[in-house]
């Protein structure tokens, strides 16, 4: 399997996961992965998702879901969830908070660990306003996973 192709399957490892390991196994997995593979740019092998599992204290063998194709109506249904959340058809990512769904935050860069939680606290209060529908602005450019200096 190629890289590309098991990325394509990401989603197939992450509903195993969660099955084991339930949303904070989810949550510990994604953390991990997005390091691995944007952070510090590793290449996304077999070996080296066993390894995160691995150091997640998860069992190694997870990585060969990416191969499972019985996971796809997991990953569908899990999909859908997000959908409804939404409130209607929209892209990745998408974030909830206490129930509220929204499509986004999409950042052109990795905020310092101020202005990240600054941002997360906005995200938060915004949820929690039932008036609050939408807020967006350009951007241009490819996004990039740089840090801001000073991280």
């Amino acid at each position: 399997m190629s890289t590309s192709t098991r990325c394509a399957h990401s989603g197939r490892l992450f509903a195993a996961v969660t099955d084991q390991h339930g949303p904070d196994g989810f949550a510990r997995l994604y953390r991990a992965f997005g390091a691995s593979a944007h952070a510090q740019r590793e290449e996304v092998t077999l070996a080296a998702i066993a390894d995160i599992l691995q150091s997640l204290g998860m069992d190694r063998s997870l990585a060969d879901t990416l191969d499972a194709s019985e996971l796809d109506q997991a990953v569908a249904d899990a999909h859908e969830v997000s959908q409804q959340v939404l409130g209607g058809r929209g892209g990745s990512p998408i974030i909830a908070i206490d129930g509220h769904g929204f499509f986004g935050p999409v950042l052109t860069r990795i905020p310092d660990v101020e202005k990240g939680a600054a941002l997360l606290d906005a995200l938060i209060i915004a949820a929690r306003t039932p008036e609050f529908a939408a807020l967006q602005r350009p951007y241009s450019g490819p996004p990039t996973t740089e840090r801001e200096q000073g991280t």
